[in-house]
């Protein structure tokens, strides 16, 4: 389900005009994430920390509204419910877009998440499924690479507003401190720095608890 955004009344309508304009209109950022606590639950609850970690991003995506707008149309609809399309990676070294649906409830989402990776590892290709909405967002894990910055392969005649969260290799400090790289691409006509902000500190801070 989802609702129209009254953008007559909406502070950010001159900005949203400005920027869905952009052949580009995606801009992002790479921050350190400290996931000390957080991979120590994920073995606690004896869970994936790769599930564990995407369940919290979209724990914070559902909480931070300008994350669960979308465009259509040159409208903007806001999302009851945003849910995972996370790369999925095979034996083979290929990958499959998933679609795992979002639970506040952990269990039930490590349940769902479990189903759909093992669907999509015993498959080919990398579309194995229909994706008739975009009340998702893109995501993916590059455990292999310690990056500082990442950038998208992107259709840019192809109209899209999910935001692109990644996830890089996990180093672990001599005091024993975890961190990983998170870097994060929005909708510039959806969203300023402000925001993007303001939902990094919120998943640091449920990733601490």
């Amino acid at each position: 389900m989802k609702t129209l955004l009254d953008l007559d009344n909406w502070p950010r309508k001159e900005h949203f005009h400005f920027f869905r304009q952009f052949e580009e209109p995606f801009f992002g950022a790479t921050v350190q994430i400290d996931c000390t606590n957080a991979y120590t639950k994920s073995k606690t609850l004896g869970a994936s920390f790769f599930i564990y970690y995407l369940h919290k991003t979209l724990v914070a995506v559902n909480t931070n509204e300008p994350f669960r707008y979308r465009i259509s149309e040159d409208k903007i609809y806001i999302c009851d419910r945003i849910d995972g399309s996370a790369t999925i990676g095979r034996d083979d070294g290929t990958f499959g877009f998933s679609l795992i649906q979002y639970n506040p409830d952990f269990d039930l989402f490590k349940k769902n998440a479990l189903t759909e990776i093992e669907r999509i590892q015993s498959t080919t290709g990398i579309f194995t499924r229909t994706f008739e909405n975009d009340n998702v967002i893109h995501f993916s894990a590059i455990p292999w690479i310690n990056f500082t910055s990442l950038s998208h392969a992107r259709s840019y005649t192809f109209p899209d507003s999910c935001p692109k969260i990644s996830f890089g290799k996990m180093t672990v400090s001599e005091n024993g401190k975890r961190t990983m790289p998170m870097s994060i691409h929005v909708h510039h006509g959806l969203m300023d720095g402000l925001h993007l902000g303001k939902f990094v500190d919120y998943f640091q801070e449920i990733m601490n608890q």
